[in-house]
């Protein structure tokens, strides 16, 4: 991780599901799909290399897995430039199948205002990522959150 302490973005929650079926969650598109992103090149694996997009922004990043520990890690490194940083996923099994995913993002790029916003921007995103996940797995309920985040009268 990133020396300076401070710098990283971090999310976490607990999904009532097992960690096998939360840690595909991220590596399949097919339900990642349901809860971030719209689309993607394909599915994360070990020294994987995958573009995600996000079609109602006209935006995608370039993806490439660093770490990819079944069921409990995967380090990707995301997007390009002054927008370069690095993104792990941690997977813990809790009692009765439960599991805990966190979420860190750091080594952002640029200034330290730069940074900061980097940060919160990455921390509130990962946030809502995670309780649409939550709300996808476990109640099979699509929330729209990334799309609703910035409605189109926004973008």
């Amino acid at each position: 991780m990133s020396n300076a302490t401070n710098q990283f973005a971090s999310a976490a929650m607990l999904i009532r599901k097992p960690v096998a079926t939360v840690f595909n969650a991220f590596v399949d598109p097919e339900v990642t799909t349901k809860f971030w992103f719209s689309k993607s090149s394909g599915p994360l694996g070990v020294d994987k290399q995958v573009e995600w997009t996000w079609e109602e922004f006209n935006v995608s990043a370039p993806v490439k897995v660093q770490e990819f520990i079944v069921n409990e890690k995967i380090t990707i490194e995301w997007g390009d430039g002054a927008q370069l940083s690095t993104v792990e996923f941690s997977f813990q099994t809790i009692a009765n199948s439960n599991t805990y995913v966190s979420i860190k993002n750091y080594n952002f790029q640029g200034s330290a205002d730069a940074i900061l916003s980097s940060v919160r921007d990455s921390t509130g995103g990962f946030t809502i990522v995670l309780a649409g996940l939550k709300a996808y797995l476990e109640h099979g309920i699509l929330l729209n959150l990334i799309s609703d985040k910035w409605p189109v009268e926004m973008r």
